[in-house]
């Protein structure tokens, strides 16, 4: 096979965090229309990712938030996002660079994406790295365990099962049994 120059792999994951990012700066002037809200996990490891310590410390890899119905002052530049949500209760201040965005999914009209960050991201970048993962893969990421409780059920979910967002990748197609439809690009790519 020919070696990429071009990596479209990389062109391609840039493409849709900007779709993430136009999602993001619409939410922000207008709100959220009907029903939709957003799962964003976050590798809370990435340069640029700002914390308080009892965030990082209580997801030390990676969380979920969910802007729905308690979040603020939610603003953006080309390079990253801030937003106040409610932890147990207490507000925080986030900060997270769209390089650290793991994956995003809007259950209302089951779309995902899922990005590879940090040191899968290097695997990529690296020519030699041997066979890298896929740039970007559509899926939902973990579903009612994310880490904010911008509502009741959230809240009630995260108290129940008391575990960080790590979704088991054993279980990650599961959501295709609820209409939810994954395309892996490798669907798309030419074989030879």
């Amino acid at each position: 096979m020919a070696k990429d120059y071009i990596r479209y792999d990389l062109l391609a994951q840039e493409a849709l965090r900007g779709v993430v990012r136009k999602v993001l700066s619409t939410a922000a002037q207008q709100g959220l229309p009907g029903e939709h809200h957003f799962y964003i996990s976050i590798a809370t490891t990435v340069p640029g990712v700002m914390l308080s310590q009892r965030l990082r410390e209580q997801y030390p890899d990676e969380m979920t938030i969910i802007l729905q119905h308690q979040f603020w002052d939610l603003d953006l530049t080309e390079t990253e996002f801030s937003v106040t949500l409610s932890f147990g209760g207490s507000p925080e201040r986030l900060t997270v660079p769209f390089a650290a965005i793991k994956g995003f999914f809007d259950p209302s009209v089951q779309f995902g994406l899922e990005f590879v960050v940090g040191d899968e991201a290097r695997a990529v970048t690296d020519p030699d790295a041997g066979d890298a993962p896929p740039a970007v893969q559509p899926s939902p990421p973990a579903g009612p365990d994310a880490s904010n409780d911008s509502d009741a059920d959230s809240e009630a979910a995260q108290a129940s099962n008391g575990k960080t967002s790590d979704q088991d990748p054993d279980t990650a197609d599961d959501a295709e049994g609820d209409g939810a439809t994954v395309v892996s690009l490798d669907a798309f790519r030419r074989k030879g």
